[in-house]
């Protein structure tokens, strides 16, 4: 993977990562309004299940 690749997949990231706020900024605030309110291990969980499923996507397109 080249630097190309990685520059593109934060931008992708970007991307996608600013959708939400932009296309309904008041279900993004209440989404991230519940997510505060969660303990520190529900948080870890939830983390640790995107990490895998990214893990899972990268294993399928390589």
């Amino acid at each position: 993977m080249d630097s190309n690749s990685f520059w593109l997949a934060l931008a992708l990231m970007l991307v996608f990562e600013g959708l939400l706020p932009f296309l309904s900024p008041g279900n993004w605030r209440r989404t991230f309004e519940q997510l505060v309110k969660l303990s520190d291990g529900q948080l870890r969980f939830f983390g640790l299940c995107s990490l895998l499923l990214g893990l899972a996507c990268v294993a399928m397109l390589w």
